[in-house]
């Protein structure tokens, strides 16, 4: 569905080095911190900056030879962009039904009534909250088969965000060979929605695993002095020091749970993870 190697993009502060892949019918979340480069990694994607180096291929197709047919089949929501303030809703209703072949009036119309929605208010009178469902109503509305969705829930409220991952959940189950790539720095979100998840730290992945997997497999332990001492460290991913010792990222937790039942063990988190990978140190 979506493939990128070694993608490659230089700016004065910031570089982007980063490969992943989006098999078809699967959810694929990239989490890092503001800055890490999940925007520009979106961007590159949808080639609204052009790489240095590297590959971006879409189902099966070099970006460069993309054609107005193929974006048809891409559903977008971008952070830092949206629908002009002065629109109002029918507006856009009318771009969209003339933009996409497959645009489902229908589905908009029923949809933009659940989450209340008014038709006739400009877009500049909507909250944070009545923006971000709007993008997002819109990139799935038009039977897309790629939806790059890029910090879609920020700004909402929980009971907002739930409604809106159910819709994503919907899409999703509509058909099987759907899938979707969405960043975002609410690790609950990407916890409870997808199937594997790339960590992203700047410019860099640092970690790829099946969601499955990192919330069953992998824990922090909390070690005395004495107990790091004597830990085995093959599977151990990162150690930081702490006041009461070392904090241990690893990746096989039953390991430890059999071998040192004296030592502490956390069950692993998004947020955990991704706080060692970034503050801890290799082993």
């Amino acid at each position: 569905m979506l493939t990128i190697d070694h993608l490659k993009k230089n700016y004065e502060k910031f570089s982007l080095d980063c490969s992943l892949e989006l098999p078809e019918g699967r959810i694929t979340g990239l989490i890092g911190q503001n800055g890490a480069g999940k925007t520009t990694a979106f961007k590159a994607i949808l080639g609204l900056i052009t790489p240095d180096s590297g590959e971006i291929r879409i189902f099966g197709k070099p970006l460069q030879e993309f054609t107005a047919k193929d974006k048809q089949k891409l559903g977008v929501v971008l952070s830092d962009s949206g629908f002009s303030g002065y629109l109002t809703v029918n507006d856009i209703l009318s771009v969209l039904n003339s933009m996409y072949e497959t645009f489902d009036r229908k589905f908009f119309l029923e949809q933009l009534e659940k989450f209340q929605l008014p038709r006739n208010r400009k877009i500049r009178e909507f909250s944070t909250g009545m923006k971000a469902k709007l993008k997002i109503l819109a990139a799935v509305s038009h039977d897309a088969q790629l939806l790059i969705l890029d910090e879609p829930t920020a700004g909402l409220d929980v009971i907002a965000r739930d409604e809106l991952l159910d819709l994503l959940r919907e899409f999703m189950e509509q058909k099987e060979d759907r899938s979707i790539l969405i960043s975002s720095h609410i690790s609950d979100d990407l916890e409870s929605l997808c199937d594997d998840l790339y960590m992203i730290h700047e410019g860099k992945i640092i970690l790829h695993e099946d969601t499955d997997l990192l919330l069953s497999d992998y824990a922090v332990l909390k070690a005395e002095e004495a107990q790091f001492r004597r830990l085995d460290r093959q599977y151990l991913l990162r150690w930081k020091k702490e006041p009461y010792g070392y904090s241990c990222l690893t990746n096989q937790k039953q390991y430890y749970l059999e071998n040192y039942p004296d030592v502490a063990i956390e069950q692993g988190s998004i947020d955990r993870v991704i706080t060692m990978m970034i503050r801890g140190e290799k082993i």
